[in-house]
């Protein structure tokens, strides 16, 4: 949109989305996705529109109750999976400027997101079952319940208070012990129960 237009094409989106969420008619879920890429497509700022727009989309959720992303990095989740994230940011915003775009793609995408950091959190959450267990010894039951092959960076995940250096050496300790398989290279690298 011509800069002129932008003041306004923001006022009309907060106006329909809080009339939106007033009617009840859809869920919060389906309405943030759509704001957030109207906001996109709208482009009101210069540079950090996606940083603003990761805001927003905490911040909707928060109001309507959605509070997984206090404990779950909703904005790493993105980043993880940036590809898919501009496919269907670029699929949603076609036709956007005739009203003629669908949100289906981008929804679904935000919505993919939303339950990844749900099935995260359950995990930290079954996680805290062993919380009286040592440190490396949670690395051990994280890898045994885990159904494939797991890397550090999401054994980290699951257990944010144990450092590289200590998964790393339990990592060590395991294979040296014969009970875990270490499975593929580099970045790749993964370990699994044997």
């Amino acid at each position: 949109l011509p800069a002129f237009q932008t003041p306004e094409a923001i006022e009309d989106l907060c106006e329909q989305f809080n009339n939106a969420i007033s009617r009840n008619t859809y869920d919060a879920l389906i309405l943030a996705p759509m704001f957030i890429l109207d906001f996109l497509c709208i482009h009101p700022f210069l540079d950090g529109n996606g940083r603003v727009s990761r805001l927003l989309t905490l911040l909707l959720l928060y109001k309507a109750g959605y509070i997984v992303g206090k404990y779950i990095s909703i904005e790493r989740l993105i980043e993880e999976t940036k590809e898919s994230y501009y496919e269907a940011l670029q699929a949603s915003s076609i036709g956007w400027h005739e009203e003629e775009n669908s949100y289906l793609p981008f929804t679904r995408y935000m919505l993919g997101i939303l339950q990844k950091a749900h099935v995260e959190f359950g995990e930290r959450v079954e996680h805290l079952k062993y919380r009286h267990l040592g440190k490396a010894d949670r690395v051990k039951v994280i890898i045994e319940r885990s159904l494939k092959p797991i890397s550090k960076r999401e054994i980290m995940s699951i257990a944010p208070d144990i450092s590289l250096v200590t998964v790393e050496r339990a990592l060590k300790d395991l294979q040296d012990q014969n009970l875990i398989e270490k499975v593929g290279h580099g970045r790749a690298t993964r370990y699994i129960k044997k």
